[in-house]
């Protein structure tokens, strides 16, 4: 199982929010590229880095996050606002994978063609949901899918990489919802990074028994809760 850290970035800061919602926000670095460094550094198979203001429409950290890839030797994934089929391109060129969430359940024919031109497993898919209904625009708009049909319809063109997050877990430290990510585990074909409500070592167990691909660590990294020493040790 993958040990990914993540980065959220607003305004340039590394920042966690809880529950997505940008006016809770806790900051805790000015300085991304150092805690990149820090993360690769403690062990880190891959960081998940998130450009919060393009997921909600107020800015871009794509320079910052070029700058952060220059910088570290492990593979990145970059989420967060990639709507636009010459932007997803353009990143898919530094980074190793792409998440993409609002245009996987928007505008299917530009998702297939990206897919035919950048393949399975460079395009994970964000099946970020509130308790099994799959919500976009930064977690902002409910679209009534079911979580098992929505991931059953993107197995069936190809796509294989998954990125799950129950909103409601997510900045909580509640631990994650093992429930959905049984669910979406169990799927053929399915590789599913887990995300969200990670607070301790017991719940990384409790997710690599879900035959988990990977797991995020967001707040709980952060707050001094658990290391990716530790991680790594049951991964």
């Amino acid at each position: 199982m993958k040990i990914i850290p993540a980065i959220d970035l607003m305004d340039g800061k590394v920042v966690r929010l809880y529950k997505g919602n940008p006016n809770q926000k806790t900051i805790y670095s000015d300085d991304p590229i150092t805690v990149a460094k820090k993360w690769e550094q403690n062990g880190a198979d891959m960081l998940h880095l998130v450009d919060l203001d393009a997921t909600l429409g107020t800015g871009s950290n794509l320079s910052l996050i070029k700058k952060i890839i220059e910088n570290i030797n492990i593979p990145v994934e970059v989420a967060g606002g990639l709507r636009d089929e010459s932007l997803i391109i353009e990143t898919s060129k530094i980074s190793q994978r792409v998440v993409l969430g609002t245009l996987a359940f928007k505008d299917k024919e530009t998702l297939k063609k990206i897919l035919g031109k950048l393949g399975p497993k460079k395009i994970v898919i964000s099946v970020d949901h509130k308790d099994g209904e799959i919500v976009i625009h930064g977690w902002q708009t409910g679209t009534g899918i079911k979580l098992a049909e929505a991931m059953k319809e993107f197995l069936g063109m190809g796509f294989t990489e998954f990125l799950l997050t129950n909103v409601n877990r997510d900045g909580t430290l509640e631990g994650p919802d093992l429930e959905f990510l049984e669910q979406a585990c169990n799927l053929e074909n399915a590789n599913v990074i887990a995300s969200g409500g990670i607070s301790n070592i017991k719940d990384i167990q409790d997710v690599k028994e879900k035959n988990s691909f990977g797991v995020i660590l967001g707040k709980a990294l952060y707050e001094n809760q658990i290391t990716i020493e530790e991680a790594k040790k049951l991964a």
